[in-house]
């Protein structure tokens, strides 16, 4: 099913957003990890792990396959997936690789900034892990301090209004964008140069942006600053572990509660004065659909299959696969007399997704082993097969689901096209206050 990738503010915020990626996805967007994005399938989590181990195509090594399978599953910051809202109405800007890594917006890191393979809970919840944290902070600020006031890097570059951006602001943003976005480091001068000057331009956006919306009150601003940071604290297993996050993107933990508080006024700004506002007619999102249907809304043939396996060693005797088959046909005739097929492979499975009821899933061709993909194609919705031999031992599939070739109907995704329509015009109408701001506001460079 098709699916638009969703994001809470434009892109001129992004920047801002980006600025609260955790170390922890830091590190590994910059050695080259893609940033997970969930394939558009119907099946939970733990029965798309079952199928893996069981029945998926190349399965054995077991490694082999989950890292195919994550292959198919993940896509680049900077590359998005075939259908992923950023490759889909939005123009593709990796084929320039500095300007993306100055133009990509957080997106989801902007909503959660702090990676969620880092999340583990506070080790003692009798303390209060943000107080904890910000002390420890403190005492490490404090031993940096004076080699930190002397820094060159903290030497002012730009001037918007009576703001200062400086070069650790600029050092500390490109950083966070050219790993986002796959950028390989270190740069040429010349793209250095032309990477400075962009993220300087995103800089000055968000600052007249920011400047803008301070304007308006937030209630319960430094509460909402706090709990947001403390959500962040929570997602790691130690204050040590924390503040090393923070500083491998160059930031304190007074940066943190700053680009907090940011987020926070920029994102109230936006969604009282445009996002609230916004709105997308049903004409215009079937224009979309009929324009980009091709493109966007075509979906392979699939089904959505449970099974119940009963397993067999590679090394396994003739005799003892005699009687894993004699098994499996007698719960294919358990099956086959009304019993719940659900409850039978919950109580006779061998594959992880028994605790799923046997669930594997929405799957396409080439995902599965040859033999059950064949068994799997050829029922129809509700049929329940004979007992399919593979390499990993005896299956009885049952098909809960079939997907035609084709386009989407309309329906289906005209919610999602009507909200990514109104999030594309309130993008646009904050880009245009931005430039607004650009031409009456006092812009000079050190």
């Amino acid at each position: 099913m098709f699916s638009f990738k969703k994001s809470s503010v434009p892109a001129v915020a992004a920047l801002l957003m980006a600025l609260t990626l955790p170390a922890a996805a830091l590190a590994e967007e910059a050695a080259g990890s893609a940033a997970a994005e969930p394939a558009a399938k119907t099946a939970p989590k733990p029965a798309k792990k079952a199928h893996k181990k069981h029945v998926k195509k190349g399965a054995k090594p077991a490694a082999k396959a989950k890292a195919k399978t994550a292959a198919k599953a993940t896509a680049p910051a900077a590359k998005p997936a075939a259908k992923t809202a950023a490759q889909e109405p939005v123009k593709e800007a990796a084929k320039e690789p500095v300007k993306e890594a100055a133009k990509a917006p957080a997106q989801e890191a902007a909503k959660e900034p702090v990676k969620e393979a880092t999340k583990a809970p506070a080790k003692d919840q009798g303390k209060d892990p943000l107080k904890e944290a910000t002390e420890l902070a403190k005492e490490q600020q404090q031993r940096e301090q004076s080699q930190q006031s002397q820094h060159p890097a903290n030497i002012a570059v730009l001037h918007v209004n009576n703001s200062v951006i400086t070069k650790l602001d600029m050092d500390r943003a490109l950083k966070v964008m050219l790993a986002q976005s796959q950028v390989k480091q270190p740069l040429a001068p010349d793209a250095q140069k032309e990477a400075e000057a962009a993220v300087l331009e995103q800089l000055t956006s968000v600052e007249l942006l920011y400047q803008e919306a301070v304007k308006l009150e937030v209630p319960d601003l430094d509460k909402q600053v706090t709990d947001k940071v403390a959500q962040n604290r929570a997602k790691f297993k130690t204050d040590q572990e924390f503040i090393d996050a923070l500083k491998s993107v160059d930031m304190t933990m007074q940066d943190m509660q700053d680009f907090t508080r940011k987020d926070i006024v920029i994102n109230n700004f936006i969604e009282q004065k445009f996002t609230a506002k916004a709105a997308a007619t049903d004409a215009e999102a079937k224009k979309f659909y009929e324009d980009n249907k091709n493109q966007y809304f075509m979906q392979p043939e699939g089904v959505r299959a449970s099974h119940i396996l009963v397993s067999v060693d590679e090394k396994a005797t003739p005799e003892e696969r005699k009687r894993a088959k004699e098994k499996a046909e007698a719960l294919l005739k358990r099956v086959k007399a009304g019993e719940d097929f659900a409850a039978v492979a919950k109580a006779e499975s061998s594959c992880p997704s028994a605790s799923q009821g046997g669930d594997l899933g929405a799957f396409g061709r080439g995902e599965m082993v040859p033999a059950f993909e064949k068994a799997a194609f050829a029922l129809k919705t509700g049929e329940v097969s004979g007992v399919v031999e593979s390499e990993f031992g005896y299956h009885i599939i049952k098909v809960t689901d079939k997907q035609e070739a084709g386009a989407e109907k309309f329906d289906n995704v005209k919610d999602k096209i009507a909200d990514f329509l109104k999030r594309q015009k309130v993008q646009q109408e904050v880009t245009s206050l931005v430039e607004q701001l650009k031409k009456t506001a006092k812009i000079q460079k050190d």
